[in-house]
């Protein structure tokens, strides 16, 4: 009876917390050996463990870079050249463009080292190592403390040893918490300052299909462009200088040329940025029926504006094109996840898993006595907030991020207090320069047509969205006082605020301690609503008693869930949420089938781009050379063995935000492409995985090295490569 019981909850629990498929699982390098070798080697896997993570040895971990905080890229030869998604590198190729010299539409591309454009303030990151700290951090608490007592004891933990791995600051490290608070492992890192920009192809390669294709498949798009890392002489992190030489890898990727085949394995090794595979059924419903449809509508009004001022002026265009890509990316992220969570009754299979677990809990006094109250604590926390969250979200995304001068005023607003407590003259005098250097660089990008339409259209959405009681006291006087005429308040802002000025508010920072410029900032119509979004935001994040009370009540049952869904199951590997450390995912190369009656081949070719051609589409226009190229089937040693020359194709790994850029490498440990997007069908995935739908969207290196080399005639760079046929 015992092994019947035993084998009912391994099923029962063989759902979408437990990996059942190698395709699932987003896993951490230090213990692929223990938990995943096996596995990866039965589908493909030709390298040792220790080729893929090692401490003392070079390895895949010391290829694999996290991008610019945000993304992944990979080095790709000996001589630190990066290879990571033309949308990872955006920003940083609009920040060199201009009308005469258009990057985003043209492309770029250095043909020597002396070319290579440096980039301020962009940064990657090596993983030295990684350690599990989980009991030292334990050691620092125990269950009488309050939530309070016990956040500060690990925050002080975890910052002691943070700062003795980082040997005075030799390396940068810190503790994250993993399983919902059950784990916690220190990472290491080594940062590289000096980051140049070397290649990128044209918006039409790089970005073919924009908004339309984004998050679709099939797919066309060259998502790619390239970076090299610089050092100082003796291979170490350094600022930017002249003096400094291209970084000698310690280990770079080969790049194989030799293609892919259905049902190929396949590896990811990246950064992906945030997942919530153990979120309740309570959270599943919020989300879908409150907080994204309000983020939606949100961002859907804000896109709009930006469009009608960057559709008209070219340079607006390109000061705005990244803030435009990085607004709309998660707009329709948002938009199908409410469909696909729906579409794959998410929310029903969660209440299953919970009703199961409920069911084990109830079998034992002493796991009813842990874990009894768990579900009572979802159930209350979000009936108490389903009446705010929406609310929350339209602070958020259209009052405190409304307007780009939402977040420059938070930003400025940090910076004056550092001016105002600096305790010497030469500290003040430093900050303010820092400050006039930072409000110098914002206005240098922004439209305030633009900027003063978005902020009376974003506010007016918001004054009539969000309950009135949850909005800014301040901000609700403000607009009273302007007769709830938004153009007029905006209009207001932008003719006589310091904030809209830079001049202006360059003077008023010259003096911030005199004491007429208190009242001067007091009275600024700009500089008190603008804030009263700040002050709202962080009064309900960590000074209202009640909501952060309700907060830490929540977290405990969270981590309470996990630890009894991982005890009531302890022979199966679970893996932990991303959280913007290194993980490892492996699978296939994979086709599917999105719906009865429809399958999509694991390829693309460059057949397709010519096929979606749209000239009167700026997403769907194709450069002249790249129809060239085409016409005269001119693929060199890059295309198939039947001479088309492929574009992108799918795998069933497992990857979120974050893994943009990310290597995909095949059973010998070479490069076959970079991974971009996911597709629509499985947009659920950063809390449902779906293992029959969900599917990774990469770029063929093949099409990568073709641009490189036959499109753009930068062979200097396939010459550094490590080519292998």
């Amino acid at each position: 009876m015992k092994k019947v019981i035993l084998a009912s909850l391994i099923l029962m629990f063989s759902g979408i917390f437990e990996v059942v498929k190698a395709d699932e699982g987003m896993w951490l390098p230090m213990f692929i050996k223990r938990l995943n070798y096996v596995d990866m080697q039965k589908e493909g896997l030709q390298l040792t463990a220790e080729e893929i993570y090692s401490i003392n040895n070079a390895s895949l971990k010391d290829a694999i870079v996290h991008f610019d905080g945000g993304c992944t890229a990979e080095v790709i030869s000996s001589q630190g050249l990066l290879l990571t998604n033309h949308h990872c590198g955006y920003s940083a190729i609009a920040n060199h463009s201009t009308k005469e010299h258009d990057y985003l539409t043209d492309g770029f591309w250095a043909y020597n080292k002396s070319e290579e454009l440096a980039n301020d303030g962009m940064t990657v990151s090596f993983l030295d190592h990684m350690a599990d700290v989980t009991d030292k951090v334990n050691e620092a608490i125990n269950p009488e403390m309050t939530a309070a007592e016990r956040k500060q004891a690990i925050q002080t933990i975890t910052g002691q040893i943070s700062a003795e791995a980082s040997e005075e600051g030799k390396y940068k490290a810190r503790v994250s918490s993993f399983f919902n608070g059950n784990e916690f492992y220190l990472f290491v890192y080594k940062i590289y300052t000096d980051i140049r920009l070397v290649g990128a192809p044209p918006s039409s390669i790089g970005k073919y299909g924009g908004d339309t294709d984004n998050w679709m498949w099939p797919r066309h798009t060259g998502d790619f462009s390239m970076f090299r890392i610089y050092a100082n002489k003796e291979n170490q992190p350094a600022t930017y200088s002249e003096g400094n030489v291209p970084y000698k890898a310690d280990y770079h990727l080969p790049v194989s040329i030799k293609g892919v085949e259905d049902g190929d394995f396949a590896m990811i090794m990246g950064y992906p940025g945030s997942t919530d595979r153990y979120l309740s059924s309570w959270g599943v419903q919020q989300k879908i029926g409150v907080e994204y449809p309000a983020f939606v509508a949100s961002r859907d009004l804000k896109l709009k504006v930006m469009k009608k001022y960057m559709d008209a002026d070219a340079t607006v265009r390109i000061d705005y094109s990244p803030r435009y890509a990085q607004t709309a990316n998660y707009w329709k992220n948002r938009d199908g996840m409410i469909k696909a969570l729906t579409k794959n009754k998410t929310v029903a299979k969660k209440e299953k898993i919970e009703s199961d677990l409920g069911k084990w809990i109830a079998e034992n006094p002493e796991r009813k006595k842990e874990y009894g109250n768990i579900f009572d604590i979802y159930k209350k926390y979000y009936e108490t907030t389903n009446s705010t969250i929406a609310g929350d979200q339209y602070l958020m995304e259209a009052g405190l991020m409304g307007s780009n001068f939402g977040i420059f005023n938070f930003r400025l607003s940090q910076k004056m207090d550092a001016i105002i407590k600096a305790e010497d003259e030469e500290t003040s005098k430093k900050a303010l320069e820092e400050t006039n250097a930072y409000v110098d660089e914002f206005f240098h990008g922004i439209s305030l047509p633009l900027e003063q339409e978005l902020t009376s259209k974003m506010w007016a959405f918001y004054y009539k969205n969000a309950p009135i009681e949850q909005q800014p006291e301040e901000f609700v006087a403000v607009v009273k006082e302007y007769n709830n005429d938004f153009d007029a308040l905006s209009k207001a802002i932008f003719e006589t605020s310091i904030i809209t000025n830079s001049e202006k508010l360059k003077s008023v920072l010259a003096n911030l301690k005199d004491e007429s410029t208190a009242d001067t900032l007091k009275n600024d119509v700009g500089v008190k609503t603008y804030y009263s979004f700040i002050a709202k935001y962080f009064a309900d994040m960590y000074s209202n008693p009640e909501k952060v009370a309700l907060k830490d009540e929540l977290d405990g049952a969270k981590k309470l869930f996990v630890k009894a869904l991982r005890e009531s199951n302890p022979d199966k590997s679970y893996y932990p949420d991303a959280n913007s450390t290194m993980r490892l995912t492996y699978g296939q190369v994979m086709s599917y089938e999105p719906k009865d009656g429809v399958e999509f081949k694991f390829y693309t070719t460059l057949k397709g781009v010519m096929q979606k051609e749209d000239p009167t589409n700026p997403e769907f226009v194709v450069a002249p050379k790249l129809k060239e190229l085409y016409e005269s089937k001119d693929y060199g040693q890059y295309a198939n063995a039947d001479g088309t020359m492929s574009v992108g194709f799918l795998t069933n790994n497992d990857i979120t935000g974050g893994n943009s850029g990310s290597p995909v490498i095949n059973g010998k440990g070479e490069l076959i492409g970079a991974a971009f997007d996911g597709n629509w069908e499985a947009m659920s995935g950063d809390i449902e995985f779906s293992k029959e739908l969900q599917r990774t969207i990469s770029v063929d290196v093949r099409y990568i090295l073709f641009i490189i080399d036959k499109y753009a005639g930068a062979t200097n760079l396939i010459d550094e490569m490590t080519i292998v046929k």
